[in-house]
């Protein structure tokens, strides 16, 4: 389940509760600069509001913070949660994020790279006391690699993306692939939303078993959902999401980002998108909680 915020901190703590008891395995927390929280905060007061609920960004910015910096904090959150994190990694996409904190908006294939490095050199401290990394955007010499994450030789990590460049890194890197829209625009507009059918996810998914390899069966599949509505009334709301994203109904049912129907129907939808497309990690949002925990403890361990 993914949050930005709360109206106050106890309300921000209950939901946290909430996920947990309903079933839910991980909240994770976005990492942008309109009205959300920090997202580094907010998991740490969740994690210390629960026992066994994960944490985790979906997806933090490479370019917001030098990755030593990151690695130390992701390192004492796992550490203080008994390793409950899960690390969230991107290379970047909104172009406003830019615009509003003045930094440079490089090329695609730049800020991966550059991701590409800071996870680099991440890993390299989470497994190490010590560590040294020498590349084209990061330069380190002895970097103190302490606290240890409490999970070893590093946190679980989550990469995403829409591109095959990203999603190849990701497929070798990473322990879950979110398999995403094509964010190559730099904000969600016609563009994105064309990438949304069936067929340009099976493609995507193509891309991360050829790159992964012998690998590929060790990963977890995630699809982000962006229309889901489970209960009556389910007809009206296709119609008015295929109107709002200008889809035709069939196309915003059949696709992954949707998630449309009655708790069986839904059950059913999800069972045979993990036999197509291998899916097993779904991702809603915070207002959608309650209506989709029947579905979450139907198919709980399943």
């Amino acid at each position: 389940m993914q949050a930005s915020s709360a109206r106050d901190p106890s309300e921000w703590r209950s939901l946290a509760r909430r996920a947990e008891d309903l079933g839910y395995s991980t909240l994770y927390v976005p990492d942008h600069f309109d009205d959300q929280w920090g997202p580094i905060v907010a998991l740490s007061v969740a994690a210390e509001a629960t026992s066994q609920l994960n944490v985790g960004s979906l997806v933090f910015d490479n370019d917001y913070r030098h990755p030593a910096v990151l690695a130390k904090e992701i390192a004492t959150l796992d550490l203080v949660s008994g390793g409950r994190v899960e690390v969230g990694l991107g290379a970047g996409w909104l172009r406003s994020d830019y615009e509003q904190l003045g930094l440079a908006y490089d090329s695609p294939g730049v800020r991966i790279e550059r991701m590409t490095e800071g996870l680099q050199v991440m890993k390299a401290l989470w497994a190490n006391a010590e560590a040294s990394f020498h590349g084209s955007h990061y330069d380190l010499n002895g970097a103190r690699g302490l606290p240890r994450p409490y999970s070893q030789p590093h946190p679980r990590v989550v990469i995403g993306g829409g591109s095959r460049k990203i999603l190849s890194i990701a497929a070798r890197e990473a322990d879950v692939v979110g398999v995403n829209l094509k964010l190559a625009a730099g904000y969600v507009g016609e563009e994105v939303i064309s990438t949304a059918s069936p067929a340009h996810y099976m493609e995507r998914i193509d891309w991360v078993r050829e790159a992964a390899g012998d690998r590929f069966s060790e990963i977890e599949l995630q699809c982000l959902t962006f229309a889901v509505k489970v209960g009556p009334a389910t007809s009206e709301y296709l119609d008015l999401i295929a109107t709002t994203v200008s889809m035709p109904p069939e196309m915003v049912r059949t696709s992954p980002l949707a998630l449309i129907g009655s708790v069986d129907e839904v059950i059913d939808v999800l069972q045979a998108r993990r036999q197509e497309f291998g899916f097993s990690y779904w991702v809603v949002h915070a207002a959608e909680i309650d209506e989709f925990a029947p579905v979450v403890e139907r198919l709980a361990g399943v």
